[in-house]
């Protein structure tokens, strides 16, 4: 077996210091990697650094387990990893866009970026559904609150979302007649300066969303998320539970009718939010796997899945530069 040199841009609670590392998924890609030896190089998003066109970070190099790392960062030179994934969680701000400029400098040939920097800045999670609008809910995306009363008239029932955010924060249920309809436009809109996401309220949101895992366009897991009956949002930190669910052919439909979009924009690890067979959001920063969840409700390791994965595009990446 190949050895690979694997660096992770860490979220926060990712970090080997954090309390709830051994929770995230990220802990478990990494752990998988540390099993097959591979060097593996942690670091946080203002690690990140350009030197003149050079891109650097000072990283931990992870040693043996995820509580054997070096005590101090070190200067690495990004073009030396064979392959990056970025596992930092939005809010996409300032920052963050500017990390996926300084990864953009990363030469392609020598070093694989998933997903690609370049396609997360283009692909907005809440907003890329709709280069498939046959497959999205309907929606309108503005900062005017006359436009959104309009929408909301229409529709009766809408979902008012942020669209640098994620883990269902800042998301609205709002019903025609609401007495804090305008408060809560005013507040989301930041008073009309903001551009906020409504979507129709879909009624089957009742019964939960599906998470649908894809590699490389391709599904490999599916899971339930259940709203708690205090609130409208699946979100597991709201008080969301999961239910094991199967890849029906619906989905593996439209896993296809978006594959060749998502692997064109770089963009091989994805989490797919459904409702009523519509595309409620495409997760491409950090997408959750709940691999411990997963897991044991369908007897596999999905951290194998995705390594195996990430050492294919290394092997083919590596015959396609004639090595």
């Amino acid at each position: 077996m190949s050895k690979y040199k694997i660096g992770f841009l860490l979220d926060e609670k990712d970090l080997p210091d954090h309390p709830d590392k051994e929770l995230s998924s990220s802990f478990l890609i990494l752990q998988e990697c540390l099993l097959r030896n591979h060097e593996v190089y942690i670091f946080p998003i203002e690690n990140l650094f350009l030197n003149n066109n050079i891109p650097k970070a000072l990283a931990y190099q992870v040693k043996h387990n995820y509580f054997e790392f070096t005590k101090k960062p070190f200067n690495i030179d990004l073009n030396d990893l064979d392959i990056i994934l970025i596992r930092q969680n939005p809010p996409i701000n300032t920052n963050y866009i500017f990390s996926t400029h300084i990864l953009n400098y990363v030469d392609q040939s020598k070093t694989i970026v998933i997903n690609s920097p370049s396609g997360i800045r283009k692909c907005n999670e809440k907003l890329y559904i709709y280069n498939f609008p046959k497959l999205a809910p309907e929606g309108i995306t503005t900062s005017n609150i006359d436009l959104i009363q309009n929408f909301l008239n229409e529709h009766n029932e809408i979902i008012v979302k942020p669209l640098d955010n994620y883990a269902g924060n800042g998301i609205f249920y709002l019903k025609k007649g609401d007495k804090n309809l305008n408060s809560i436009l005013e507040e989301t809109t930041n008073n009309e300066k903001t551009l906020i996401l409504a979507q129709k309220y879909l009624n089957k949101a009742k019964y939960g969303d599906k998470r649908l895992i894809l590699l490389g366009g391709e599904p490999v897991a599916s899971i339930i998320r259940l709203p708690c009956k205090d609130d409208f949002r699946a979100n597991m930190c709201k008080g969301g539970h999961l239910e094991k669910s199967e890849i029906t052919d619906k989905d593996r439909e439209i896993c296809k009718t978006i594959s060749k979009n998502l692997l064109k924009d770089g963009l091989f690890f994805v989490g797919l939010d459904i409702i009523d067979d519509k595309l409620i959001e495409i997760n491409v920063t950090s997408p959750g796997f709940f691999i411990r969840k997963i897991n044991p409700m369908f007897n596999i390791r999905l951290e194998k899945k995705i390594v195996d994965y990430m050492e294919r595009l290394l092997v083919d990446c590596f015959i396609s530069l004639g090595g």
